[in-house]
């Protein structure tokens, strides 16, 4: 798990939406209908972002000073903060009493998907 740090410029609309940009992100904008989603939106994009610059194996470009950027008077500068996890499937060995195994392939059910739910809510883990 990484964390990224950028800034990002937020341009407040003539209809009190917002458009957010990364000057160090080229072409990564997202907007938000007001402050609190486009703070979710400008999250949910910057981590988009890392996540495919890592996959395409890109380099990451270091983030700007926030006071080195120039905004307009409707605009602003804000720091996001992404958490990128590696999505990557890994094989794991579990054991469980054959029982219990019988009733889940009985029911259909994913023993994968069970227990990355059950892991999810146990660390308490924000998706």
């Amino acid at each position: 798990m990484a964390e990224y740090v950028y800034p990002a410029i937020f341009h407040t609309n003539e209809d009190g939406s917002y458009t957010v940009i990364y000057p160090d992100l080229p072409g990564c904008i997202t907007e938000g209908k007001s402050m609190a989603n486009a703070l979710q939106m400008a999250q949910s994009a910057l981590s988009q972002w890392i996540e495919y610059l890592i996959e395409s194996k890109a380099e990451i470009p270091a983030a700007a000073a926030p006071a080195s950027i120039e905004t307009a008077p409707d605009e602003f500068v804000n720091l996001i903060c992404a958490v990128v996890r590696d999505q990557r499937a890994v094989r794991r060995t579990v054991s469980l009493p054959k029982w219990m195994d019988d009733l889940a392939s009985d029911a259909g059910l994913s023993l994968s998907r069970i227990l990355q739910e059950a892991l999810t809510e146990r660390l308490r883990v924000r998706r």
